[in-house]
């Protein structure tokens, strides 16, 4: 069994961080998220992965090299030019030798993999692509199917009283190869908007394989946050105890719960919680207090700083008696100076990708 994760996009809704960083960068828990989906795949015995990257490839390739210290073998496909969800599957034909997983990068889930290949082998369709159950399905891509599981119909986006059903295509596939003679070839191409109606339209079957398993896209700042709190109480199950790790010179109060890379310095008097996490080298001063926030490495908070709600990527710092609102996003290497006032939803950063800066 073979894995494609779909790492191209650039990230557009969780900017600025992702001006600095590709998204499959992006640290859940302070490591990539892409580590994380890798550990999954090899959790199941998958260890052979294709990522087709597209924006700041050199990132990837360089932290994650050939695959060999994770176990696993990784085959990079750079995209000249955005091909799509099913271009992008198309693109790395010639690496495909038989059944493979298609995995949306901007999936944290705790599906498990091994019971869905079960189930696809059981149904023996062309595909099986694993849904969930949401409140509003409005923003989604629903699918509707039968008792046993056939799918019937793809529905983009329905209005809220009008979606004919309340499971949403969640953004893993388990498909066989002869899927790939249906893509076209060296264009963009959607294979939830193109490639799986063709496939129903000439009367191929793909099964629908619904789960309660935990599910969230961290491709919006909110949902990041979401996520990491949730990882922090326990409701998605991750290789990590929730609670205070890492080794930090500890001098102020923890309101856990609260997770630390090595090296961090908490001084007296500062506060730090309930669901934060803290990347390695970080600096919290005198009478700071950070609430509900995700800090990368090597942040700088001054003293007397407040942080609630907020996103800070690695770099940057806050100065002595700053208030960061709910909602903010800093990106790499910033500077908030001392006593200002971010409104809750600043976003503070480069007005372009670093990568293509003169």
């Amino acid at each position: 069994m073979q894995a494609i994760v779909l790492v191209g996009g650039e990230g557009t809704r969780l900017r600025p961080l992702t001006y600095g960083t590709p998204k499959p960068m992006v640290p859940i828990m302070n490591a990539p998220f892409l580590a994380r989906t890798l550990e999954r795949l090899h959790a199941a015995g998958i260890d052979d992965v294709i990522l087709p990257a597209g924006y700041m490839p050199q990132a990837i390739t360089e932290y994650f090299g050939d695959g060999s210290q994770l176990g696993m073998k990784i085959t990079y496909v750079i995209e000249d030019v955005p091909l799509g969800t099913a271009g992008a599957v198309k693109n790395v034909e010639e690496y495909i030798r038989g059944p493979f997983f298609v995995l949306n990068g901007d999936v944290l889930t705790s599906l498990n993999l091994r019971e869905m290949i079960a189930y696809h082998e059981e149904k023996k369709g062309l595909g099986a692509l694993h849904l969930i159950k949401v409140e509003d399905p409005s923003a989604f891509g629903c699918v509707v199917h039968g008792e046993n599981g056939r799918i019937s119909n793809f529905v983009e986006k329905p209005k809220r009283e009008e979606a004919p059903t309340d499971e949403i295509n969640a953004g893993t596939y388990l498909l066989e190869r002869a899927v790939l003679d249906m893509i076209p070839t060296g264009r963009n191409v959607s294979i939830e908007r193109e490639t799986f109606p063709k496939i129903l339209a000439e009367g191929n079957a793909l099964y629908a394989y619904t789960t309660d398993d935990y599910w969230i896209d961290v491709g919006r700042p909110q949902q990041y946050l979401d996520a990491h709190r949730h990882i922090l109480s326990g409701e998605m199950p991750l290789q990590l105890e929730p609670g205070l790790t890492g080794q930090g010179n500890v001098q102020g109060m923890i309101i856990a719960p609260v997770h630390m890379d090595g090296d961090v310095l908490i001084e007296p008097g500062a506060e730090v919680g309930p669901n934060v996490v803290l990347g390695e080298g970080c600096r919290v001063g005198s009478g700071a207090k950070i609430c509900d926030s995700v800090l990368w490495d090597h942040v700088i908070v001054g003293k007397g700083a407040q942080i609630e709600g907020a996103i800070i990527a690695s770099g940057s710092s806050v100065g002595d008696g700053a208030r960061v609102g709910r909602g903010t996003v800093v990106g790499h290497d910033m500077v908030i100076e001392a006593n200002a006032v971010l409104a809750p939803g600043s976003r503070v950063g480069p007005v372009a990708p670093l990568a293509q800066a003169p």
